[in-house]
């Protein structure tokens, strides 16, 4: 149900008597009803004929079902598994985003979050070989520099997970977004 029928209902209103108060037709009503967003000058006056704000009217019970926050937890955690191999990092948390169809900025941060990891731990990782044969180090500043990335991957990815949990978004998250 759409927050225009709940409010309309409330006021114990039929679609036509609506209408009939605010100007807008019947069909429009039932496109909105049916969940297209008002906009414009159908959004101010059906808000100000319901005497509600017109915020009230944008969001549908149905867009804030879709903030499923254990959905995007899960999302977060599978990044877990692809923290060793880098590209698994991304591509997992996308795949169950697209198949559960999750395209809601919390989820479309954390593959982006992922993504800047990927990339930066390719540049420090890059860069941590050259300074390797620039020192004369051994493998096994390789070997660390790997694991302090894995590591440090897995910590923003507990994070943001507790982050979902706790504040329903993500404490390490980009200005901007890949996808």
């Amino acid at each position: 149900m759409s927050k225009l029928q709940e409010f309309r209902e409330r006021l114990n209103l039929t679609q036509k008597e609506l209408f009939e108060k605010s100007g807008i037709s019947i069909r429009t009503i039932q496109r909105i009803e049916a969940g297209t967003a008002p906009k414009g000058h159908t959004l101010k006056v059906l808000a100000t004929t319901l005497g509600i704000a017109e915020t009230e009217l944008l969001n549908t019970k149905e867009k804030i079902g879709v903030m499923n926050y254990t959905l995007l937890k899960f999302i977060n955690l599978s990044s877990l598994l692809g923290s060793v191999f880098p590209p698994v990092n991304i591509l997992l948390p996308l795949l169950i985003m697209i198949i559960k169809k999750q395209f809601n900025p919390i989820a479309k941060q954390i593959v982006s979050v992922q993504i800047s990891i990927t990339i930066a731990s390719f540049i420090i990782f890059m860069v941590s070989a050259l300074i390797k044969n620039w020192f004369s180090l051994g493998n096994e500043f390789t070997m660390i520099i790997m694991a302090l990335l894995v590591l440090a991957n897995v910590c923003v990815i507990i994070i943001n997970t507790a982050g979902i949990d706790k504040n329903k978004d993500l404490y390490i998250r980009l200005n901007f977004s890949f996808i």
